[in-house]
């Protein structure tokens, strides 16, 4: 009982903060583009490097609530 307690934690957490910061990095990067569509190529490679890092996030904490 008590690590499916904890593995359900860690699955939220770890997955709802990354969720968050995906959508915070979205978000500002098309506020950037909109303000400079010049600079698109250089926001959106910078925008799905910190979106795959935060993802990674994610992917950790899946990993150790099942591994415990």
């Amino acid at each position: 009982m008590e690590f499916a307690v904890q593995g359900g934690l860690i699955i939220a957490l770890g997955g709802a903060m990354p969720a968050l910061a995906i959508g915070f990095i979205g978000a500002k990067a098309m506020e950037a583009i909109g303000r400079n569509p010049e600079a698109q190529v250089k926001i959106l490679p910078a925008m799905l490097l910190g979106m795959a890092f935060a993802e990674a996030i994610a992917i950790y904490a899946l990993v150790l609530a099942f591994r415990g």
